[in-house]
């Protein structure tokens, strides 16, 4: 095979046709064996079930879409500026690290499921919405603040110290050399942090939601209520399909922002 041929197993044919083929492989697998087992449509439907609730369900699914989005970026951009903004204060300042990180840790090892209906009763039942988002800044918190805090810290250090020879000021350090140095952390953490805002919306809506709340998770607890399978089946897919959009689109957007520069991007596209 030629260095350019697309059978090659980093050619694009390999990359995105091998796991297109594997998961329509699945999928007959899957409806043949549901058909041939006459397994009942509320134990397991088939794909083809699924698509049909899918398509019928469509408005009100695609509605509660949009709720768990927007309460997901909002988690997500508010545990980014929040994790941020810790990680420069411990960087700057130890003893602030010494006495707030490990009470970062604490809240980072607490099961969400744990802290759910406290934060329900502290922001009123009729409020289902803003604790759902608290519970998903606090999934999604803790990646952003170690790895940003990692990055800063990973700061070339020669470069400080002529930074600091010039004469250069704390914040001129920390916006020269500290935040260029953290990109790569941020990056990174930014892909894992979606994920979990996202898995922090949806495990807080099953736990803390109510009538007031009407995200994909509320519409799984409500299928699930009616024994309505392939509904829960397509909001299901409905959450992965979001799930991985926020992960291709932080990834489209770290290697845009590192490939000029940082030899991960360049890696990452070979």
């Amino acid at each position: 095979m030629t260095a350019h041929s697309p059978l090659r197993a980093d050619g694009p044919l390999m990359r995105w046709g091998l796991p297109v083929l594997f998961g329509i492989a699945v999928l007959t697998a899957w409806e043949l064996l549901v058909h041939q087992l006459e397994i009942p449509a509320y134990v397991l439907p088939g794909p083809l079930a699924i698509g049909d609730a899918l398509v019928s369900g469509f408005g009100s699914l695609m509605g509660s879409l949009w709720v768990t989005l927007r309460i997901t970026l909002l988690a997500f951009f508010l545990a980014l500026v929040l994790g941020t903004g810790f990680a420069v204060l411990f960087t700057e300042s130890r003893l602030a690290a010494r006495a707030l990180y490990p009470y970062a840790v604490a809240l980072q090892v607490t099961p969400i499921v744990a802290i759910a209906p406290l934060i329900l009763i502290w922001v009123g039942l009729d409020n289902a919405e803003a604790a759902v988002t608290i519970l998903a800044v606090i999934a999604a918190f803790f990646p952003v603040l170690a790895n940003m805090t990692a990055g800063l810290r990973a700061a070339d250090q020669n470069l400080i110290d002529l930074f600091q020879l010039y004469g250069a000021s704390r914040w001129q350090i920390m916006t020269g050399v500290r935040l260029p140095s953290a990109l790569p952390y941020l990056l990174s953490a930014m892909k894992i942090s979606a994920g979990l805002a996202l898995i922090g919306t949806v495990v807080a809506e099953f736990v803390a939601g109510s009538g007031t709340s009407t995200g994909l998770a509320w519409r799984i607890i409500e299928a699930g209520n009616r024994l309505q399978v392939a509904r829960m089946f397509a909001a299901l897919v409905l959450l992965s399909s979001l799930g991985i959009v926020l992960f291709f689109a932080l990834s489209a957007l770290e290697h845009h922002l590192l490939r000029h520069w940082h030899d991960s991007a360049e890696k990452g596209a070979k």
